[in-house]
């Protein structure tokens, strides 16, 4: 819980974060740790992203939105998309080489206003272990169609 979120407030303390989580006890826990912490710069929010995405308070509210590797990049977007602004980003942290599941969600992307840019592939350090960061830029408004009802996303993956 709050990765990356709690990491880039407490190194960015003069940025302010919201991280928005479907499970409450997630959030509860997270509230303990921006307690204990002292973060003044963060905000949390229990909702899913699909809920937050069609709302007035978040919908293309975000200049970046960033995200673990909790599904493929065609279901990541439609959660993330449409929290962010025109020209704002959505990074995407995956495991490994990403290039098959970039070629199978490069409609998808572009359906909901974005394009993406090469991924960033790196080596965690002092590990073997691979990770990605796939930046996409959110150059039109997502579709009001979109995100669509809970659920649906993961199970039927935009194309």
């Amino acid at each position: 819980a709050g990765f990356p979120g709690i990491h880039m407030a407490i190194a960015y303390p003069e940025i302010s974060f919201t991280l928005i989580d479907s499970l409450n006890k997630r959030i509860k826990f997270l509230q303990e740790v921006v307690d204990a912490l002292g973060l003044t710069n963060v905000t949390l929010v229990h909702a899913r992203a699909e809920e937050a995405g069609r709302g007035n308070n978040y919908r293309e509210h975000f200049d970046l939105v960033v995200s673990r590797a909790v599904a493929n990049i065609a279901t990541l977007s439609e959660y993330c998309l449409p929290l962010v602004k025109i020209n704002g980003y959505f990074i995407s942290f995956k495991s490994g080489d990403i290039k098959d599941e970039i070629e199978a969600s490069g409609s998808a992307v572009k359906k909901l206003g974005g394009t993406m840019t090469e991924p960033v592939y790196f080596t965690i350090p002092e590990t073997d272990i691979s990770r990605s960061f796939l930046i996409i830029n959110k150059e039109k408004n997502t579709p009001k169609a979109y995100p669509r009802k809970a659920g649906t996303p993961s199970k039927e993956p935009l194309k």
